[in-house]
């Protein structure tokens, strides 16, 4: 699977993150708000985003969000197979500016990630913090349905337990 495309939808265009985004990334990422539920919640600060941003350009999927209309960048996602099985692939570390929740933007980001990824795979995965609700609620607004309770990451410094969604490729029997 290419983990590296270029996708356009109305209201925003994903590519491939290169070292140069880091100062526009950085610029969404350092409101404290958007972290406030993750379990990485002090990811704002430049020590800890510069180390999200190199283990995103690191794993060979990650990708910029821009907003059409502004052309700004908006936000961050990724795409990764290191805790995937066959067939399988994950879709996550999603940050959107505050000025670009709301359910619109991030439904359309996944939904080109998804139809990229299942050119390829059978299903995508999402592992989202246990008590990440509003991350929670926005897998299961793009149709996430509950995979398993028993998935522990290291995040922060700490265990954290996550929730692993999945959504299936139409047609697809597993």
């Amino acid at each position: 699977m290419d983990r590296q495309p270029e996708l356009i939808g109305e209201l925003l265009t994903l590519r491939p993150a290169a070292r140069e985004d880091f100062g526009a990334l950085f610029a969404v990422a350092s409101d404290p708000l958007i972290w406030e539920v993750h379990p990485a919640h002090d990811r704002w600060r430049a020590p800890v985003f510069q180390r999200f941003f190199d283990e995103g350009l690191a794993s060979g999927g990650m990708l910029v969000a821009r907003d059409r209309a502004s052309g700004a960048v908006i936000g961050s996602s990724r795409y990764d197979f290191a805790r995937a099985q066959a067939g399988e692939v994950e879709i996550g570390w999603t940050f959107l500016a505050r000025s670009h929740w709301g359910g619109r933007y991030n439904a359309e980001m996944k939904a080109l990630m998804l139809d990229h990824a299942f050119r390829s795979v059978d299903r995508v995965l999402f592992m989202v913090g246990e008590a990440n609700i509003r991350s929670r609620r926005a897998v299961e607004k793009i149709g996430g349905y509950l995979m398993s309770r028993e998935y522990l990451a290291e995040m922060a410094g700490r265990s954290v337990n996550h929730v692993v969604y999945a959504i299936d490729k139409p047609g697809a029997h597993r």
